[in-house]
């Protein structure tokens, strides 16, 4: 009998196995292994006839093996092939040898771990890392399947991919919530193109937020198939584009800084959209009279994930609504006191804008309602506030007024109405809302006096000017 492997020393001959020569077999992976009486292991030949040479001793099971090597067996007897386990050699391969006792010795052909390898079952740190930043199977293609997928459904639905430029980094999830980033141009379909919106002109790109039910729909559907730096053209039915006039008309207003429901707040969407209703944009109104294919050159700036910006307060549920004004209001706070006075506006109106939000929902004069209320009226202190540094003292007047109309009592608000009126020459006004203060909360005497004292030079100063102002016109 003779055995042949890679690795390893020469064995003793067993003497139940015959010497007839077999054909060779072995595992796939893993060891050959023959069932020999106790005491005596397989045989190593270099060659036919080779009998072999020194036993090999067994090496201690503290030393360890590491993968088994592969070995060619010439014994006649059966095979017996069983699969191991996980970090035991892989699938074995066993020949039950003749004679072999009750309890029958298994060599196994094995080559030791080399030094500083890692315990039997386990990885070594540099392995573990290379293999964690391998991609799996398909993970690789998985992106590029779905997004394909997805253009795809797009055509068949009557919108048309076409790339310009491709993007960075995996295909975003896109899920409810997430806020993407980019600039658009639209075009109308034929052989010049004539274009009819673009926001890189307006100097500020577009946002569009997942699951808000924005009214252009195929915007947020051609978005998904997108990845952030990429540009591409969609060309899209006029099945798609019904509601763009409208929706342009909405940008257009907000970048001149106009409200972008001008027009629509009496007018049912039947009326809006009726062939003599005009939109204010003869572009807008010919197209809203005649739909037709529109092209949308779109490049993604960022998608952002859900969380990870912060939120405008449309875009906010009820309860992120309440759970988002004592945080703003404390941000406008730290505004204030480092001087940021129009940073500081900004953020009492966000605060102000949720809690109105909320309100609407509530019938007015029921408890919710007031409550709410009343949150809002320091927020709008605030904001009268900033407004009066600002010297607009307009718009510091009608707030005051209407927090004066619910709540009589109120001295901040009598006061800051009171300097608004002395900085706009409402004399008497002025003045007797700094008396209702000193009747409100006589503390503030010191203060008022100050106003009513700077109030009267101001006075002596333009009366002065006037003296010689009509000076002058009389002596003519």
């Amino acid at each position: 009998m003779s055995l042949m492997a890679r690795h390893g020393p020469a064995t003793t001959a067993c003497p139940s196995c015959p010497g007839d020569g077999g054909a060779a077999r072995a595992g796939r992976r893993g060891t050959t292994r023959r069932r020999c009486p106790p005491g005596w292991e397989m045989t190593l030949a270099t060659g036919p006839g080779d009998t072999g040479s020194a036993p090999r001793p067994t090496p201690p099971p503290s030393q360890g093996y590491g993968r088994a090597s592969r070995a060619f067996s010439f014994c006649s007897s059966p095979l017996v092939s069983s699969r191991g386990t996980r970090g035991q050699g892989g699938n074995r391969t066993r020949r039950r040898c003749p004679g072999a006792g009750p309890a029958p010795f298994t060599a196994a052909l094995r080559t030791p771990r080399r030094q500083g390898a890692p315990p039997r079952g386990r990885v070594a740190p540099e392995r573990a890392e290379r293999r964690r930043r391998r991609p799996r199977r398909g993970e690789a293609r998985r992106g590029a399947g779905t997004m394909a997928q997805q253009v795809e459904q797009l055509r068949a639905d009557g919108v048309h991919k076409e790339l310009l430029r491709e993007g960075t980094g995996p295909l975003p999830d896109f899920r409810d919530g997430t806020k993407a980033t980019f600039h658009y141009r639209t075009l109308r379909c034929g052989d010049e193109e004539t274009p009819l919106d673009d926001s890189r002109a307006r100097g500020k790109p577009m946002e569009l937020i997942a699951g808000k039910k924005f009214k252009l729909p195929v915007w947020e559907a051609a978005l998904r198939t997108m990845r952030a730096g990429e540009r591409a053209r969609f060309r899209c039915d006029a099945k798609h584009v019904v509601l763009y006039p409208l929706v342009a008309k909405s940008l257009r207003n907000i970048a001149a800084g106009k409200d972008p429901l001008e027009g629509q707040r009496h007018c049912c969407s039947i009326a809006q959209l009726h062939e003599h209703y005009s939109l204010g944009y003869p572009d807008l109104d010919e197209l809203q009279k005649n739909p037709q294919p529109l092209i949308f050159d779109i490049e993604v700036l960022k998608v952002e994930a859900p969380g990870s910006y912060q939120q405008d307060p449309w875009a906010m549920t009820d309860e992120e609504k309440l759970q988002a004004v004592p945080v703003i209001h404390k941000e406008g706070n730290e505004l204030y006191r480092q001087g940021q006075v129009q940073e500081a506006a900004a953020k009492y109106y966000d605060a102000i804008a949720c809690l109105k939000n909320l309100q609407m929902k509530e019938q007015p004069g029921s408890p919710d309602w007031i409550e709410l209320d009343q949150k809002i009226t320091p927020l709008l202190l605030n904001y009268c506030q900033c407004k009066l540094q600002c010297e607009e003292y307009y718009e510091v007047l009608d707030h005051c007024s209407s927090i004066l109309n619910k709540y009589e009592d109120n001295v901040k608000a009598y006061f800051k109405r009171g300097k608004a009126h002395a900085a706009v020459w409402n004399v008497a006004e002025a003045q007797a809302d700094f008396a209702k203060v000193l009747a409100l909360d006589p503390s503030l005497r010191p203060v008022v006096s100050k106003e009513l004292r700077s109030l009267d030079a101001r006075l002596r100063e333009k009366e002065a000017e006037d003296k010689i102002r009509f000076k002058g016109i009389f002596s003519q």
